[in-house]
């Protein structure tokens, strides 16, 4: 522990030049006698790191001197992919890590490079979660990160949405994707074939020791490329024909309805602006939730069980707010 924080002290000191006692202390979360006797320890050591006096002083290394002690740890390593993804880090379990490898990527830098990384960190920021909804609470997360990493077997108990809610599974995770703020693991389940589980909904987890071999051709980005365009396809079962008012049609770009917008902009408007187009649905019920916010805005032509259903909801709607 001593040893890490010595060269913690050496790092921070290398990469910003300057630092007081009570900057080190609370970098490091120790206390001022801790910084002390860690400094001693430096300079018995042969480290030239020496204080300057004063308001504006702090403890410094010669100038010119420079550490090759920058060897990153296994862990440190894989964090390095998750150094602008903070939020990532946090969730798998790697946050002190993810710090640790920044600090020893700077460290390892010429100062010119050094300012050029200290500018991309403050400038460009990555937030994953969609506008209005939270990232999802997944506990169970950070021990199924370690079964990927160490290809180790899990047993889990998954919510899932047909009957039974609740099932059991022993997972083989190959991968973990994260996609607007949503956790996914790609595994094969005994018995089965390679699937997608949402990490959220695994209730209950149990680690084994037991290692598996994964596919040798199996490639993360491939198959959550392949997987995403299957769900599309699958997803739309029918089509729509709707007539979107000329008021509406400039608005859809803020509206989260990408099918829709697709549909209009292939569309050639009429001469009162508005658009008449086809647009891919994934059922009469879950069309009617999506299209009835837009009201007169939107009218649906066909099918007319749509039309049907939209009335049905309208219907109720007004019912409900009878006076």
């Amino acid at each position: 522990m001593r040893s890490s924080r010595l060269l913690s002290i050496l790092l921070l000191l290398q990469t910003r030049r300057q630092l007081t006692a009570r900057e080190l202390a609370e970098e490091l979360e120790v206390s001022l006698r801790t910084i002390y006797r860690d400094v001693e320890a430096l300079a018995a050591a042969g480290v030239p790191v020496y204080a300057d006096q004063g308001r504006a002083g702090g403890y410094r290394l010669l100038d010119g001197y420079r550490t090759k002690l920058t060897g990153l740890t296994e862990q440190e390593a894989a964090a390095l992919f998750l150094v602008g993804m903070p939020g990532a880090a946090a969730a798998l379990g790697l946050t002190a890590e993810t710090s640790a490898a920044e600090l020893k990527l700077l460290a390892a830098l010429a100062p010119d490079q050094r300012d050029r990384a200290g500018r991309l960190k403050n400038r460009f920021h990555l937030d994953l979660p969609a506008w209005y909804q939270e990232a999802e609470d997944s506990p169970q997360l950070a021990a199924v990160a370690e079964a990927v990493l160490h290809d180790r077997r899990i047993k889990v108990r998954y919510r899932r949405w047909e009957a039974p809610r609740e099932v059991d599974r022993v997972l083989d995770p190959y991968g973990l994707v994260l996609k607007n703020g949503s956790w996914y693991v790609v595994a094969a389940a005994t018995g089965g074939g390679i699937r997608t589980y949402r990490v959220s909904n695994i209730l209950s987890l149990e680690a084994t020791e037991e290692e598996f071999s994964r596919p040798p051709r199996f490639e993360l980005a491939r198959y959550w490329q392949e997987h995403l365009d299957e769900f599309e396809q699958r997803r739309f079962t029918g089509e729509a024909v709707v007539r979107v008012a000329a008021g509406l049609v400039p608005r859809l770009k803020d509206l989260s309805f990408a099918d829709l917008q697709r549909a209009v902009e292939a569309a050639e408007p009429a001469e009162d602006g508005s658009v008449t187009a086809v647009v891919p649905v994934e059922s009469i019920g879950n069309a009617a939730s999506r299209l009835i916010r837009f009201g007169d805005q939107l009218e649906v032509l066909k099918p007319p069980e749509l039309r049907a259903e939209l009335r049905r909801l309208a219907q109720s709607v007004a019912d409900l707010y009878e006076s």
